[in-house]
């Protein structure tokens, strides 16, 4: 259970959840997994007034499939669950994706916390807790899972680096250059990893609201991408998510 809420009306969303994406704000996708509704119930009102989009899964095998249909920013997932146990859970997505991992659990044993960590979670919160201190450390896994390395005038993800200044990018040990188009809708993607971007999003985002081209411009700007980043033969980091849209992730 959670040890107090901290919600009352001066809250205001959007205080440490939003992303920014083509001048709008775009909020971060929270996953929360726990059998418990109270805990979800509560979870999920409490990261919405923070900004978050928050779905909810009540085992294992539900969350395995709304994360390969569309990876959320971050997981926050309990130990114990009714089908799969959350460390196995975990073990499968860090095997498959490149996602932050918060997991709750009631065991505070200092081996229970290393098998928890061992099993690819990015942190560890013990039950009951402070619903601050659960909010504080998402803002900190998604800032540590943040590929944009702005003051260094570097954008990575991967073994994929972009120089902003140049507008080159490394992969591969080949060096890749874009056109304005193709720069313009990458660094997008690598402003927002392991996060489903709209056609809509991108369409806006790179070509504006009044664009009037070829309705497949996007598809074939992504095509053009695709050509360049796998070209020595690495493995797609551009994903296509039938139904949604886009997505930059590892697998």
């Amino acid at each position: 259970m959670l040890q107090s809420e901290c919600i009352g009306p001066a809250r205001r969303a959007g205080r440490g959840g939003s992303k920014q994406l083509g001048g709008q704000h775009e909020p971060a996708r929270i996953l929360v997994v726990d059998d418990d509704a109270t805990i979800t119930r509560t979870l999920r009102r409490t990261l919405t007034y923070e900004g978050y989009t928050v779905s909810t899964a009540a085992d294992g095998e539900t969350a395995l499939r709304l994360v390969s249909q569309a990876p959320p920013s971050a997981v926050i997932l309990d130990i114990m669950l009714p089908d799969l146990s959350g460390l196995e859970v975990c073990r499968r997505l860090r095997a498959s994706h490149n996602l932050p991992v918060l997991l709750l659990t009631a065991r505070d044993e200092v081996k229970d916390r290393v098998l928890g960590l061992d099993s690819g979670a990015d942190d560890y919160l013990v039950k009951p807790f402070a619903t601050e201190e659960l909010l504080a450390r998402v803002r900190a896994m998604l800032r540590r899972t943040t590929p944009v390395l702005e003051a260094s005038g570097l954008l990575a993800y991967g073994d994929l680096t972009v120089d902003t200044a140049s507008r080159l990018a490394q992969r591969g040990g080949q060096t890749i250059a874009f056109s304005t188009t193709e720069y313009e809708l990458l660094t997008l993607f690598l402003r927002h990893p392991n996060q489903v971007l709209t056609r809509d999003q991108l369409m806006q985002a790179v070509w504006g609201h009044d664009f009037e081209g070829e309705s497949n411009v996007l598809e074939v700007y992504v095509r053009y991408l695709r050509t360049k980043l796998e070209a020595s033969g690495a493995p797609r980091l551009i994903h296509t998510v039938r139904g949604a849209g886009y997505v930059l992730r590892d697998q």
